[in-house]
């Protein structure tokens, strides 16, 4: 079974026949396990005898679902009045007969039954690589679903005014026959659920652009439903159900597509006791082909903000309590139901691309993270994805956007360990292999340095012990005596970091506007100092250290291009697609002045007077390089000033600058070269390398230790006192003083072990920080606005070890 070719006679994901369901056509749902029929009953000869055992032989390969217990605790949010009893019971009960399609419209008063004897769906072919969400002009052929005749629908002529009327009728007379009539009939198969919500029946609707659904009533009938009588609720369930349970004879028409997108928003789903059904909406959805999926994509993205964030959260839910139920005897065991979490990280995938489609994203990237993993073996699922990739085998590895930033780390750190220890071991065994001594510093990167020649020192140890760099990494500081728990290792980063950004470095170019650094693109005959830079990066995150350094989020777009290195060192590396926005993030100001030539009503060539060239000074000599082919004969005009923008961005942010980034990129991935970076998001790789710009300061009060001083002292009530008062701006500097660093590490403000020590010194000091250790040094302070100007004054003019 594949997920993106059903068959076309019966759909794999759909729900089979079931001997327990088939009932007269006017019976009503009895209370009690359903027997399936006996051979009499089917009233046939001996073919159809033979023929009924054939069909149950198939049916006696699915795997029985345990009855969920009838005493589980339902019920919707909004009241108790809304509580009703689990609906998975309603699968095996529905008639799936032809004859009693006809039967649907009339309502139906359901009594809930025992599902004992219900069998399951087999399980979901488990291929569920994510795919590159393209046009659907290029799509290959196979992929192209054709588009079938849509069936005639019924006429419908409810408005949302009509609806709405009828409710408030309802509210205030307790009779709710016309509201409960609309719900059986709206919800009662696909082309009833589109007769209701489609715009205009007579038209097909069969582009990316416009899904043809009237959101605002689809919006209303659903926020009209949980405050309606248990019975209306139970009428749409069952004709959900009736939805799913129809036989599919051909490709989807783009009305059932229509119809899984309006179903997909029905607010009853966040309910545990509607899961069964929930589940199989989601198997069917997951079924798709590519070419349906691409439609459910574009359309998915049309979807307010609000409604979008709500269709994510329930998922994201529906997954967490699959994991870790409150109450286990609501589902059927994990065993019986596998295919349940693949089915709804797909349909997951669906929404996550409709929200990488759009600048800005609906919601945050941050919003599809599921913290109930962070609380599973990650290691085994990274594990499970390294050996057996995208298929055969579910891991939430497929889906690395429902990973919290916080899991990925976790992962990254112990693959990090495993890939030390395996060095380690394996330098040992060559050292005893040879007969000789081992020594202990052969299990780290030891490296040595001289305060006075720290880049050259730096540069030469790494080159020299290229081997060695993912092992521990321990820092010697000659002619000091000093262990390095830790300590000097910062302090090294730190150093190193501060010379090698200087702008006297020439290494990087600092603008202003933007707060951030960039690559000069000045030639030289040696890059292996952006390969240091690189490398320096990649120990930093592998040995869990947070550096101070401002990169644009372009620089980790492109320290991801490819995650993997290529074995074929001709393929370039570090180029990606850039766009005027990537360089707004870098030169606001050249980026402003592109945009308004883009913008411009007049004559470009004429006002302008432009060619595809652009000119750059180095070292006080103009150099000028064309962005095409003879770009100084081409002048720049109306017509090609586009493409003239995207040549002067790409020109910028990836050809003047591809050697030097390039030896930074395999710097970084020299340390860091790992299966778990195709996990990361580039914004992801930032956090790791600087942290995390969101600050809380009542978790770091929290989490500080005390040295000389207790956290109900005076002055330590003083300091939280004005800490907590603080803007933003001046929290971050305290933080920069204390830490070296305004950002909070991915573990959050627990994670910096912050220390507050006694300083036995004069009040008339300033406090003191040891940026290594992440202490602060606070006299005894007499009163709160003398601490308040003391430390505003020590956080507002320290740079480093001293004062400006």
């Amino acid at each position: 079974m594949s997920l993106q070719n059903p068959p076309a006679a019966t759909a794999a994901t759909d729900l089979p026949p079931d001997p327990g369901a088939e009932l007269p056509p006017d019976a009503q749902l009895s209370q009690g396990s359903a027997e399936p029929p006996s051979a009499e009953e089917g009233g046939g000869g001996a073919e159809e005898q033979e023929e009924e055992g054939e069909k149950e032989k198939e049916r006696e390969k699915l795997l029985p679902i345990p009855s969920a217990s009838s005493a589980a605790a339902g019920g919707l949010e909004r009241g108790a009045k809304n509580q009703f009893s689990t609906f998975s019971n309603f699968i095996t009960t529905i008639n799936q007969k032809k004859e009693g399609i006809g039967n649907r419209n009339s309502p139906t008063q359901l009594v809930i039954p025992n599902i004992k004897n219900v069998r399951d769906l087999p399980p979901i072919c488990l291929d569920v690589r994510q795919k590159q969400r393209i046009s659907i002009d290029t799509l290959p052929q196979e992929l192209k679903a054709p588009i079938p005749p849509e069936p005639s629908l019924p006429i419908r002529t409810k408005t949302v005014k009509d609806f709405q009327d009828d409710v408030e009728k309802a509210k205030s007379s307790g009779d709710w026959k016309a509201v409960h009539d609309f719900y059986t009939t709206t919800f009662d198969s696909f082309l009833e659920i589109n007769a209701a919500f489609k715009k205009d029946a007579s038209s097909p609707f069969n582009t990316i652009e416009d899904s043809g659904i009237d959101a605002k009533f689809v919006n209303v009938v659903y926020d009209a439903l949980l405050n309606t009588p248990q019975d209306v609720q139970k009428s749409v369930l069952k004709g959900v159900i009736n939805g799913l349970l129809q036989e599919w004879t051909g490709p989807r028409t783009k009305d059932d597509l229509r119809a899984y997108c309006i179903l997909l928003q029905n607010p009853q789903f966040s309910n545990t006791s509607t899961y069964v059904i929930y589940a199989h909406l989601l198997r069917q959805i997951a079924a798709l082909t590519e070419a349906d999926h691409h439609f459910l994509v574009h359309w998915s993205k049309k979807i307010s903000q609000k409604r979008f964030k709500q269709l994510v959260d329930r998922l994201l839910q529906f997954i967490s309590l699959r994991l870790f139920p409150a109450k286990p005897e609501e589902f059927p065991p994990m065993v019986k139901c596998t295919w349940w979490i693949p089915s709804a990280a797909k349909v997951l995938a669906l929404f996550n691309a409709a929200n990488c489609l759009i600048s800005p994203p609906i919601i945050s990237y941050t919003d599809f993270y599921n913290s109930t993993l962070d609380h599973i073996d990650l290691m085994e699922e990274y594990h499970n994805w390294q050996c057996y990739g995208n298929s055969h085998r579910f891991s939430f590895c497929q889906y690395p956007f429902i990973i919290s930033i916080a899991a990925k780390k976790v992962i990254i750190q112990r693959d990090s360990e495993q890939q030390m220890i395996s060095i380690a071991r394996q330098s040992l065994v060559d050292k005893v292999s040879r007969r000789q001594k081992p020594d202990m510093n052969m299990l780290f990167l030891n490296v040595k340095v001289r305060r006075t020649h720290l880049v050259s020192d730096s540069l030469d140890e790494l080159a020299r012990k290229r081997a060695d760099l993912k092992k521990k990494l321990k820092v010697t500081f000659v002619g000091e005596a000093g262990l390095d728990m830790g300590g000097l290792t910062k302090e090294w980063f730190l150093l190193l970091i501060r010379q090698i950004f200087h702008p006297d470095y020439g290494m990087f170019t600092y603008h202003k506007d933007s707060h951030c650094h960039w690559f000069s693109s000045f030639k030289c005959d040696n890059y292996s100092e952006f390969r240091l830079v690189g490398a320096l990066m990649g120990l930093a995150v592998y040995n869990s250290i947070t550096l101070d350094i401002r990169f644009p989020p372009c620089c980790y777009k492109k320290l991801l291009s490819p995650p993997i290195v290529p074995c074929d060192h001709s393929t370039l590396v570090g180029i990606c697609a850039v766009t005027l926005d990537d360089l707004f993030q870098i030169m606001p100001e050249l980026a402003h002045g592109l945009s308004e030539l883009l913008s411009y009503e007049g004559n470009v060539e004429e006002d302008f007077y432009s060619t595809f060239q652009v000119f750059q000074e180095e070292f006080g000599v103009i150099k000028s390089y064309n962005l095409k082919p003879n770009g100084d004969k081409i002048p720049v005009t109306n017509q090609n000033r586009k493409e003239y923008v995207q040549l002067y961005v790409d020109f910028l942010l990836n050809k003047s600058i591809y050697k030097q980034f390039a030896a930074f990129y395999y710097g970084f991935h020299s340390v860091c070269a790992s299966y778990a970076l195709l996990l990361l998001r580039p914004e992801e790789v930032e956090i790791l390398v600087c942290g995390s710009p969101e600050l809380d300061m009542s978790a770091l009060q929290r989490s500080t230790q005390y040295e000389g001083y207790q956290k109900t002292d005076l002055t330590i009530r003083y300091f939280w006192d004005v800490v907590l008062g603080f803007s933003l701006d001046l929290q971050k500097k305290l933080l920069h003083f204390a830490t070296g660093s305004d950002r909070v590490p991915v573990g959050g403000m627990a994670d910096l072990n912050f220390k507050i020590s006694k300083s036995e010194t004069s009040t008339d000091w300033l406090p003191v920080a040891h940026t290594c250790f992440n202490q602060l040094c606070l006299p005894p302070y007499k009163n709160k606005k003398e601490l308040k100007q003391k430390l505003i004054i020590g956080i507002s003019n320290a740079e480093g070890f001293g004062l400006e």
